[in-house]
């Protein structure tokens, strides 16, 4: 069955898939049926937390975390506790109360194509397209949360990994005035701790001087390992091809593709399909949560 621009793949892994998961994240079928009968146990001894134990939930954990049962719970506690401090935030998040913000306002998006390594590539606008006044940073972050719990269903994302690419082109103190350091904070801590995919790159483009204001809010929270894979580009689109090939990137970012001609709005579809999973998403967590 062909694949729709704007679905998502949640079919098994091919053989060239698995031997990539093999060689990087230790998966074979034998280390991936021992690591989920241990999280199950480990999950059954953690009486202060609630997660579904089926096997594809356990594995949104496990490949991240290499296939380390005692180190995919630590991440579901760290989870928990993310979810825990930013309740106010993120209870009871679903998709239709974000849907203007998807469908009226280009602010995320992302590639409808992966690049040559295989991974999800997601866009944010954090310049002039983006209206602090229309779309809060608050909800700018409840777009980029629900994203990443449509981007975990997909296998060959789970082992492949996302880019970032965040856009600043005509970035304004409008902006700036909307990245506060609380939102700052929230975002670096999820990305560092309570983010179960694996994140590979981020790339900073287009950025002017003013940026300097907006890297100084996000720099005391960024710890070496995510430090080692921002990369900053500027204007030099050439640059940003070493690492996503241009073949595989529209004309918007120097690449040989067409110019992007969508939006959030035609992926919202997608997102709203998967609010089953959402929801059980938002069931996890520290038992005292689930009570209310």
């Amino acid at each position: 069955m062909s694949l729709k621009p704007f679905d998502i793949e949640v079919e098994e892994p091919s053989e060239t898939l698995m031997e990539i998961a093999r060689r990087e994240l230790r998966e074979t079928p034998e280390v991936r049926e021992a690591a989920i009968e241990e999280l199950r146990a480990l999950l059954r001894e953690a009486k202060d937390m609630h997660f579904s134990d089926e096997e594809d939930f356990l594995l949104i954990f496990l490949r991240p975390c290499h296939f380390y049962a005692d180190s995919a719970l630590k991440m579901m506690r760290r989870i928990a506790e993310f979810k825990k401090a930013n309740h106010p935030l993120l209870h009871a998040l679903k998709p239709e109360e974000e849907k203007l913000a998807f469908i009226d306002h280009n602010v995320v998006n992302v590639l409808t194509n992966r690049d040559q390594k295989g991974r999800r590539v997601l866009l944010v606008n954090c310049g002039a397209a983006w209206d602090p006044k229309a779309v809060s940073s608050e909800q700018l972050f409840r777009l980029f949360f629900l994203i990443h719990l449509v981007a975990q269903l997909e296998p060959a994302t789970q082992i492949n990994g996302i880019v970032v690419v965040l856009d600043f082109d005509g970035l304004s103190l409008k902006q700036v005035r909307a990245l506060s350091p609380a939102f700052s904070r929230r975002l670096i801590t999820f990305i560092q701790d309570a983010m179960p995919l694996r994140l590979k790159e981020v790339h900073i483009l287009k950025q002017p001087y003013i940026f300097n204001m907006v890297w100084a809010l996000f720099k005391p929270f960024i710890r070496e390992k995510l430090k080692g894979r921002i990369f900053f580009h500027g204007n030099e689109l050439k640059k940003f091809h070493q690492f996503v090939s241009p073949d595989l990137l529209p004309a918007d970012y120097g690449g040989n593709l067409p110019a992007i001609d969508y939006t959030g709005q035609d992926w919202y579809p997608c997102v709203a399909a998967q609010t089953e999973h959402i929801e059980k998403y938002q069931r996890c967590g520290f038992v005292d949560e689930d009570r209310d």
